[in-house]
């Protein structure tokens, strides 16, 4: 039995990740790859109580220290009880979000060091990761503009503008650095990002 494969989307609010995914649910269907969706922080049903005390605004300070621990908590719990099992069976899984986000928006956003960060991603992934990792870049404006359009905004969501500055110049120095990312223009429109993401997956995955 062939292994699955394991495709993440990322990109900062507002940046079109839904409607991303089913561009590429749309691709496997058509080659008939049985696949399954997750997201982070979430996925499992002890790694999404993380993901509320993550998301949902509190009375208590969250420190960061404490928001990255729990992003990979959470995320050990999806990587090992969800995405690898899986993966072994042969099922192809789709990621919103994945390790790539941590350093954007702890690493790049809140200003944790590579090293510290490095350090616990060996703990919890152990070298895992993903084959093919879309980000969809827009500026922070564009993103939280089309994020406001959506509704309430969650607890990072409401961060300051420098902090999504941040967040997105680490995606591109990170997506600079690796083969496996592919950076799409997310500030086209829809369907010529639904174009480039289908000859990004045609590429690679044919």
């Amino acid at each position: 039995m062939s292994h699955g494969k394991f495709i993440v989307v990322e990109g900062i609010e507002g940046a079109g990740k839904s409607s991303a995914i089913n561009v590429i649910e749309e691709f496997l269907n058509k080659q008939q790859i049985q696949f399954t969706n997750t997201r982070e922080p979430g996925g499992t049903p002890l790694a999404e109580k993380l993901r509320t005390l993550v998301k949902e605004p509190s009375d208590e300070y969250l420190t960061p220290e404490c928001e990255l621990f729990i992003m990979y908590a959470s995320r050990s719990q999806l990587v090992h009880n969800k995405i690898l099992p899986a993966m072994e069976k042969g099922t192809w899984v789709i990621g919103d979000r994945h390790d790539l986000s941590s350093r954007a928006y702890q690493g790049g956003g809140r200003q944790f060091d590579d090293a510290t960060i490095d350090a616990i991603a060996n703990i919890t992934l152990k070298g895992f990761k993903p084959d093919l990792t879309l980000y969809l870049d827009v500026t922070a404006e564009l993103g939280l503009s089309r994020a406001q359009a959506r509704g309430e905004l969650d607890r990072i969501e409401q961060e300051k503008i420098d902090f999504f500055h941040r967040v997105r110049d680490k995606y591109l120095a990170l997506a600079h650095a690796d083969d496996s990312i592919y950076i799409i223009d997310a500030s086209q429109s829809m369907d010529k990002v639904h174009q480039d993401i289908r000859n990004v997956l045609g590429q690679t995955l044919d």
